[in-house]
């Protein structure tokens, strides 16, 4: 099968979340069992500082955005034996950030957006490539369905290709005014309700929706969630009219990339075989923190953005209690200005048990897994994380809220129904949180039962290998309903 991935941000390239993980992940697994996939996204300034090996490309497509003629040129790396396309325009893409700054997003992504779909589509076929199918990622692609649905409905070169749209954060929709629809090159009739029309704005994630085959999202509850008032950022009505193409499926993890037997950002390996490395890790990150070192100190880790979904305003609450307690607590994450400033005032008021660092730093995060003996992801929701799935791969026992992803991957000892692996909460408030650390502390009192949830969680299998048959089969269905079956959609 031919398979392209389009995202706007793929690890090792580009990245600020759990999306471009997926997107330089569950290509090389597909790759693995024989299919031919490629991988487009825009070219970024930090492509280029970050030393990728990128060579110039022949092609280059001219598109109209806001009434003017733009090219985009196509540059080409590698993902292992994977193509990756990038798609270079100095205008759009040579910037700092791939989004936005810290004041807020670039007030041209719609331009910038439309123009990469747009380039997509043109490229495909001056490089003569037609993908069985074109898997689009979360509303910077979007309207590549809308487009195909749409503009280029009678394209003979599309007509056999399946469109999958997957859904990572239903919050962010890409959403803009709507004079933004002349300046993307977007017919009038599409701005309905049963079209781009969202409470008066374009709303970019709502057509994906709408217009792909099929619709998938990154975990079982998650999938269920956005489809009720509470979870569905006001897009629940248009998710429940495509129920019956709407699936959700489970991210895994490159075990590759995050493996305490082999990772070499660690002080020492270990396996859950032989877990006497994580204490000389621990010990290692305590005094890497400024932190007392001890092994039988209980150590909280989190890696996070600092924002409220993250469950930053029941930490915010805690810090108090959390600095008295008998723990240590180390963080690594940036986000919301008042949220770091709680932290920071935290160690200004003399707490000497909490370690805050700011940013992404890609050395310090495995350590912080491999030297934590519990990972704390308390978020009101949360699609699918992946910090629990690694947290788990590294002995870091999880302590979450069930809520979407947390919910299907982390189960508590009181659930009768699951074999434990963490400490889960329910109600979204300071005081349940702070409750389900402390069973969490008592726990850890207890070694050979503490052990037991180390190992279980590390021996668990939550590689890309239990889902890329997922995807392969909704591959198919998509496929089926451009007339493609048999030997073709294999």
């Amino acid at each position: 099968m031919k398979i392209l991935f389009v995202a706007s941000e793929v690890t090792p390239f580009a990245k600020t979340g759990g999306l471009a993980d997926v997107a330089g992940a569950l290509p090389k697994t597909l790759r693995a069992l024989g299919h031919d996939v490629r991988i487009m996204m825009p070219f970024y300034s930090v492509v280029e500082r970050g030393g990728m090996a990128v060579r110039k490309g022949r092609k280059s497509a001219s598109v109209f955005v806001d009434g003017a003629e733009k090219k985009g040129f196509l540059r080409q790396a590698a993902l292992g034996d994977i193509p990756v396309y990038l798609i270079e325009n100095k205008e759009y893409f040579t910037r700092d950030e791939l989004y936005g700054t810290a004041s807020g997003d670039y007030t041209d992504n719609a331009e910038r957006f439309s123009f990469f779909c747009r380039c997509v589509l043109e490229l495909l076929k001056k490089m003569d490539f037609r993908p069985d199918i074109i898997h689009c990622h979360d509303w910077q692609t979007a309207l590549i369905p809308h487009y195909l649905k749409h503009e280029r409905k009678n394209d003979p070169f599309f007509a056999r290709t399946g469109i999958i749209f997957t859904i990572h954060n239903l919050a962010y929709q890409g959403q803009f005014p709507p004079e933004m629809m002349e300046t993307m090159g977007l017919s009038p009739e599409c701005f309905n309700i049963d079209g781009l029309e969202f409470y008066g704005k374009i709303n970019l994630m709502k057509t994906g929706i709408l217009s792909a085959d099929l619709v998938t999202t990154v975990s079982e509850n998650y999938c269920r969630e956005i489809q009720t008032e509470e979870m569905g950022c006001g897009l629940d009505g248009v998710l429940r009219t495509r129920k019956d193409d709407l699936a959700g499926i489970l991210n895994g993890v490159d075990y590759e990339a995050w493996n305490p037997a082999t990772d070499k950002d660690i002080m020492k390996n270990y396996s859950h075989a032989s877990l006497s490395g994580k204490v000389v890790d621990k010990i290692s990150l305590q005094r890497l923190m400024g932190l007392a070192s001890g092994p039988d100190i209980p150590l909280i880790g989190m890696v996070s953005r600092m924002v409220a979904h993250k469950g930053f305003d029941l930490i915010a609450d805690l810090l108090p209690q959390l600095a008295k307690a008998p723990l240590q607590l180390v963080l690594l994450g940036s986000g919301d200005e008042r949220y770091m400033k709680a932290f920071a005032d935290a160690k200004a008021s003399g707490a000497r048990n909490i370690a805050f660092s700011t940013g992404f730093d890609h050395a310090l995060a495995p350590k912080i897994y491999a030297g934590s003996d519990m990972f704390l992801m308390p978020s009101f929701f949360e699609p699918c994380g992946l910090g629990q799935l690694i947290a788990m791969r590294y002995g870091s026992v999880p302590v979450v809220r069930k809520t979407g992803g947390l919910a299907d991957s982390v189960f508590d000892p009181r659930d009768s129904e699951r074999t434990p692996n963490g400490f889960v909460f329910e109600e979204y408030t300071a005081e349940a949180l702070w409750d389900t650390i402390n069973r969490a502390l008592a726990a850890y009192q207890d070694k050979t039962f503490w052990k037991k949830l180390m190992r279980r969680g590390m021996s668990s299998d939550y590689s890309w290998q239990n889902s890329v048959h997922k995807y392969l089969d909704l591959y198919r269905r998509a496929l089926s309903r451009r007339g493609v079956t048999g030997d073709a959609a294999k």
